[in-house]
């Protein structure tokens, strides 16, 4: 069963202007996993953390870091959730995360399917 569905478009250069301008937004939107990669790799995974949230109802007590977007090799990137996303999404009877995230011509997508 579907619990939710998300999806979410960055700007690549507005994005790494932004990460530029304000140094400390790297540490507060990214997990240490993620933190190093390249800018236009952040914006997927921010468009991605922004796809996951809309598909739990967008509540606004979640925090960043309790969503972690990680690359895999031949296969779709996973996602590994704990603390508040984690609790939201057990309380609406997510089981299995479909996420698929791109980056191509300065803009990053990402579209994530929640099922129960």
């Amino acid at each position: 069963m579907i619990i939710g569905v998300g999806i979410d478009v960055v700007d690549v250069d507005r994005f790494t202007a932004t990460l530029e301008r304000t140094p400390r937004l790297r540490e507060k939107l990214f997990t240490d996993v993620e933190r190093d990669l390249p800018a236009s790799s952040l914006a997927a995974r921010f468009a991605a953390k922004e796809a996951i949230a809309k598909a739990l109802g967008a509540p606004g007590n979640m925090h960043w870091h309790d969503a972690t977007v990680h690359r895999t090799v031949g296969g779709p990137p996973e996602v590994e959730l704990r603390g508040t996303v984690l609790a939201r999404a057990d309380a609406l009877g997510v089981r299995t995360w479909h996420l698929s995230i791109s980056h191509d011509a300065g803009i990053a997508s990402a579209m994530v399917v929640a099922e129960g």
